[in-house]
C-alpha cells in the first residue's frame, strides 16, 4: 500500500475510534526515571483515561523507577492512578552477558541500570548512578509516600485489556518484558488490546541538529545504526511481544528522535505556569536529551504529528552475535514468516507540533481523577 495512503487510513482510524470512546484508554509500560516521562503527557491530556503505569527495569532499576512514577503521581495530584510492579530483569538477557558480548563485540555506548563505567567527560552520561536492583537512592524531586500497587504488572495488563476489550491503548517506552510476560501467561493478552504503540528500536538514525548533545546521540548509532537500548536490554522479549497478535502496531524507533531536543529554551516555555507539575520539570529536568519517549505518546495523542511513515514487518535478532538485540526489518510480506508482524513505523515528524504540544499540556492544570 501506497505509504501516504496507509497513513491517511491509520489517522481516519484514530479519529474515528476517539469520537466513538471519547476519553482514550490507555495504559503506559515505562521505566520511569524523572517526572518527565511518556505517562506524564497523556496524564496531562482531557482526552486520556490513564488506567494505570506498568513498571519495567531499564534505564534504572523497576524499585527506583516505581518510586519515580510514585513522585510525580503525587506532584500532579493523580496518586488514584495505580503504579504497577512488573519485571525486574529481562527475560535471558544479564548484566554478566552483556559483559562476555561486549568482551567478544565490543562496548555498547549505553546499558541502562547496568551502567557501572563512565563515558568521556562532559557527556550526559559521564557519572552513572550505578547500584544493585533492590537499593533506591533518595529522589532529587523527593522521595514518594505513596505505595505501589500488590497486583504484578503482567497480571494488571490481562486484567484491564479483558475488562475494557479493544479499548485499551499500550503505550510502552522501555523494554517490552512485561508485555511479554502478558502474552506468554494469556495468549489472548494482545489481541484484546486496542494497539500497542511503542518506542524502541532503531533503523537508520540521522544527525539532525548542531548542538553538542545532538552530537553525542548521534555517535550512538554512527556504527551500530540497528542497535537500540530498550530492545537491547531484553531482546527475547521484545521479539516475543512484537511477534503478538496486536490488532495494530506503530513503532516509534529512535530515527525521529534525533531531530528533538528538550532546550532550556523549550524547558522554559515548558514551566511558565505556576502548578506544582511546571515548577517541577523546572528545577528538576536535565536539558540536551532528546525525546524519545514524548514522540511515542504524541503521536498517539495526535496522529497528525506523523510527517512519514512506512508499512515494515519488524522482529529482532535473539542470536547471540554481534547483532543480538538488533532491529530486524522488511517490507511488508517479505519478512522470513516467523511470526514477524506489520507495523507502522514512524520515519519523521513534525518537530514544532511535538514541542507546541508539550508547552500547552505542561502548563495546563492536571485534569482531575
Amino acid at each position: 500500500m501506497h505509504r501516504g495512503l496507509m497513513l491517511a487510513l491509520w489517522l481516519l482510524a484514530s479519529a474515528a475510534a476517539f469520537a466513538a470512546d471519547g476519553r482514550r484508554k490507555v495504559i503506559v509500560d515505562d521505566d520511569v526515571t524523572g517526572i518527565r516521562s511518556s505517562a506524564l503527557i497523556a496524564i496531562q491530556s482531557p482526552d486520556a483515561e490513564v488506567l494505570g503505569i506498568t513498571i519495567v527495569s531499564g534505564s534504572a532499576w523497576r524499585d527506583e523507577c516505581i518510586a519515580h512514577a510514585l513522585r510525580m503521581l503525587e506532584i500532579v495530584a493523580r496518586t488514584d492512578i495505580p503504579v504497577v510492579p512488573g519485571s525486574t530483569f529481562p527475560l535471558v538477557n544479564t548484566e554478566e552477558a552483556t559483559k562476555r558480548w561486549e568482551a567478544l563485540y565490543g562496548k555498547l555506548v549505553y546499558k541502562g541500570a547496568w551502567m557501572n563505567e563512565s563515558w568521556p567527560a562532559g557527556t550526559l552520561q559521564s557519572q552513572p548512578l550505578y547500584h544493585g536492583h533492590d537499593k533506591v537512592p533518595d529522589l532529587p524531586e523527593g522521595n514518594p509516600t505513596t505505595k505501589a500497587s500488590s497486583e504484578i504488572a503482567a497480571n494488571f495488563l490481562i486484567r484491564k485489556v479483558r475488562e475494557f476489550p479493544g479499548q485499551v491503548t499500550i503505550i510502552a517506552t522501555g523494554p517490552l518484558t512485561n508485555l511479554a510476560l502478558a502474552q506468554r501467561l494469556d495468549p489472548q493478552f494482545a489481541a484484546n488490546a486496542k494497539e500497542l504503540i511503542y518506542m524502541g528500536g532503531s533503523l537508520n538514525p540521522q544527525q539532525k541538529l548542531a548542538s553538542v548533545s545532538a552530537q553525542q546521540f548521534g555517535r550512538e548509532y554512527l556504527n551500530t545504526p540497528r542497535l537500540e537500548f530498550n530492545f537491547r536490554w531484553d531482546p527475547e522479549a521484545a521479539s516475543i511481544a512484537l511477534r503478538a497478535p496486536w490488532r495494530r502496531i506503530v513503532m516509534v524507533p529512535a530515527d525521529p528522535s534525533t531531530a528533538t531536543e528538550l532546550t532550556p529554551a523549550l524547558l522554559t516555555a515548558m514551566t511558565r505556569a505556576g502548578t506544582p507539575l511546571a515548577q517541577s520539570l523546572k528545577r528538576y529536568s536535565e536539558t540536551g536529551f532528546p525525546m524519545w519517549d514524548e514522540i511515542a505518546t504524541a503521536v498517539w495523542l495526535d496522529p497528525t504529528l506523523i510527517l512519514r511513515a512506512d508499512e515494515l514487518a519488524v522482529d529482532v535478532d535473539t542470536g547471540f552475535t554481534a547483532g543480538y538485540g538488533n532491529t530486524l526489518s522488511w517490507p511488508a510480506g517479505h519478512g522470513p514468516g516467523l511470526g514477524e508482524r506489520p507495523a507502522t513505523v514512524v520515519r519523521d515528524i513534525q518537530v514544532k507540533g511535538l514541542e507546541h504540544l508539550m508547552v500547552e499540556l505542561t502548563n495546563r492544570q492536571t485534569p482531575p481523577r
